[in-house]
């Protein structure tokens, strides 16, 4: 019994060891190589696309929970004073969406947001990614002005 306890001890301290060896830490003093890359760029410029708003039709939801920005692909001018703009998100049944307009002489810039819905909070949702189309009022037409994502 003394020799199994002994193989016992013997194991463990080997495997804490080898744990605690591969956790150290690599540096060595040198200059470490930066891999991932880092953005400069600015907002993103969504597509024209006249057939864009072809999605599942989504409704502004403020009340969507844990909001977080999201891009829209492109956009579609739409009689009037909207616009349609298309994204990816989660499925309607559970995710909401929700946007913020900006308006210049020069540029409309749209802060589009995705969250869970109110009522989905705390429920199971199917994990599955849903092309969507949100229309939102302007104060003035597109016209000639740049249509940007502001993230």
């Amino acid at each position: 019994m003394s020799l199994r306890r002994g193989c016992a001890t013997l194991l463990a301290v080997a495997v804490t060891v080898l744990t605690v060896a591969a956790c150290g830490d690599a540096d060595d003093g040198a200059a470490q190589e930066v891999t991932s890359p880092v953005s400069t760029s600015a907002p993103n410029t969504p597509t024209e696309n006249p057939a864009a708003a072809t999605g599942e039709p989504f409704t502004a939801d403020p009340t969507i929970v844990g909001a977080h920005p999201i891009p829209f692909t492109s956009w579609t001018a739409l009689p009037g004073n909207r616009i349609a703009i298309s994204f990816e998100t989660g499925a309607p049944e559970c995710y909401g969406v929700d946007a913020t307009v900006t308006e210049t002489d020069e540029a409309v810039t749209i802060e589009l947001r995705s969250g869970t819905r109110a009522d989905a909070v705390g429920k199971m949702c199917v994990m599955i990614a849903v092309f969507g189309t949100l229309e939102l009022q302007l104060q003035a037409p597109v016209g000639d002005r740049e249509v940007r994502s502001a993230v």
